[in-house]
């Protein structure tokens, strides 16, 4: 074990300030507990159910070879990287990671054939399938986050991973029908994404890359500013009025008065760009100056000027409107209409690695991992109250360790049978049911397994109607 240290809220490496409720506890080797941690704490057996989409039973129209074509890779110590690993099932899955206990576990696609005979085949080794995966990281938000930068994260610039969740789910869900999706928190810094339909598993990689586009509105900067495409002409799309509204409550509520977006400096001035008129941005800063804005040190100053800038937009917008009509006003009444959900969306929009998204055989870590600098457990998150979800309170290898030693010796989360009781199993209850994983396991299970098991079966069944035609028809024939 490594000398004893104190674990603050955020990373030595991260250049951000450490918070006022630091959280303390012994530091461990990462690595070093990763053996007790896939022995005791790592839920295979719900891996597996995820991933063998019902072809692990016994159901006649259970593919037997499914689980054995997927690509897992695993990240050895010393950073050594060992792809195209491939297991005939679960067991065999069990038994690779605890002997190797890999430091990271990536997933791949479901291939044309077992990952490891893939010299045997050449150019006919393809991927067949694949979860639609996504990608979101607070790298890619220094430029308009205050509270840190690389690989800090902190309660004030959560709330940009949350509200990016709650626009991608809403996207998957209403615009494209998708329903079993899990999201999981990176470790560190980010989030990641997996849409397991089968109809999201069957996309091509053409088909992946219109997916990512279609939430792709922020799309890098250019002369100081965020370039955002708005999906449509004139009006905005309606996923994109969607967006805004969710977003707009997110910016009020916590990323605005937490990043300090609306205080002296740059941030300031790199805000002001987005308004189109440089005598609007005057009036604007004459406002704020005044007596009457300056004064109000009982409100947070950020949501002041901004509520001052809404009100001279809306004000140079209805005179705009009043004055001239017709479409050559538009050149005007267009760019004002739009800067203020383009200000929100510029500092507030998920900001997505495409890369991730648009190839079936892109890699990404699996959920359940152990991040390896920082020894959070990769978690699953519900998209219903991810702004209650807080990144320093999440389990770590040693947090689960220890509660795992309290419980073994009787001061944990309840007893060995109590625990077996309450989950529904036999003798032998699973020891990470006596820790913090069995509520990241419950998530999951409500989250995507539950519904995704009902839906697997569905398709079974389905399968067996078809193949039952089909043969009656070679019968008739």
């Amino acid at each position: 074990m490594a000398d004893v240290n104190k674990r603050q809220r955020v990373d030595q490496d991260s250049g951000g300030e450490t918070g006022p409720l630091a959280i303390i506890e012994p530091e461990i080797n990462v690595q070093e507990a990763m053996p007790s941690y896939y022995a005791k704490l790592f839920p295979h057996q719900h891996m597996v159910k995820w991933l063998a989409y019902g072809n692990d039973g016994k159901h006649a129209q259970a593919d037997s070879h499914f689980f054995n074509r997927r690509e897992f890779c695993f990240t050895l110590d010393g950073d050594i990287f060992v792809r195209y690993q491939a297991f005939k099932d679960g067991t065999a899955l069990q038994e690779a990671i605890q002997r190797r206990c890999p430091a990271k576990i990536d997933i791949g696609p479901v291939y044309t054939a077992n990952p490891q005979d893939r010299h045997k085949f050449g150019a006919s080794f393809q991927p067949t399938e694949r979860e639609l995966v996504f990608d979101i990281d607070l790298t890619d938000y220094d430029d308009v986050r205050t509270c840190g930068s690389g690989g800090h994260i902190c309660g004030k610039c959560w709330p940009l991973m949350a509200v990016a969740v709650k626009i991608i789910d809403a996207g998957l869900r209403n615009d494209f029908g998708f329903k079993h999706i899990l999201w999981v928190y990176s470790g560190r810094r980010g989030v990641h994404c997996w849409v397991c339909d089968p109809s999201a598993r069957q996309l091509t990689d053409e088909q992946r890359a219109a997916v990512a586009n279609w939430f792709a509105l922020y799309k890098g900067h250019e002369e100081g500013k965020a370039r955002i495409a708005f999906l449509g002409g004139g009006a905005m799309h309606p996923a994109v009025d969607r967006a805004v509204e969710t977003l707009r409550t997110a910016w009020m509520e916590t990323i605005l008065p937490a990043q300090r977006l609306l205080e002296d400096g740059p941030k300031c001035e790199a805000l002001l760009r987005y308004l189109p008129e440089q005598t609007l941005v005057e009036n604007i800063k004459k406002k704020w100056a005044s007596r009457s804005v300056a004064s109000r040190t009982d409100q947070d100053i950020n949501l002041v000027r901004w509520g001052v800038l809404e009100a001279e937009v809306n004000s140079r917008l209805t005179e705009e409107r009043s004055r001239s009509k017709g479409a050559g006003s538009y050149k005007v009444v267009g760019p004002l209409e739009r800067c203020i959900p383009e200000i929100i969306i510029a500092h507030a929009y998920p900001r997505l690695d495409m890369e991730v998204s648009k190839k079936m055989n892109h890699l990404l870590k699996a959920p359940f991992c152990v991040h390896p600098k920082t020894g959070k457990v990769c978690v699953p998150l519900d998209p219903t109250l991810v702004d209650e979800f807080d990144p320093d309170d999440v389990p770590t290898v040693g947090s689960l360790l220890r509660e795992l030693a309290a419980a073994k010796n009787g001061g944990g989360k309840g007893s060995s049978s109590a625990a077996t009781e309450a989950y529904g199993g036999g003798s032998k209850a699973e020891p990470w049911r006596e820790t913090r994983m069995a509520n990241a396991v419950q998530i999951f299970e409500r989250c995507l397994l539950d519904d995704l098991v009902t839906t697997n079966r569905d398709e079974l069944t389905e399968r067996t109607r078809v193949a039952v035609a089909v043969g009656q028809l070679n019968l008739d024939f």
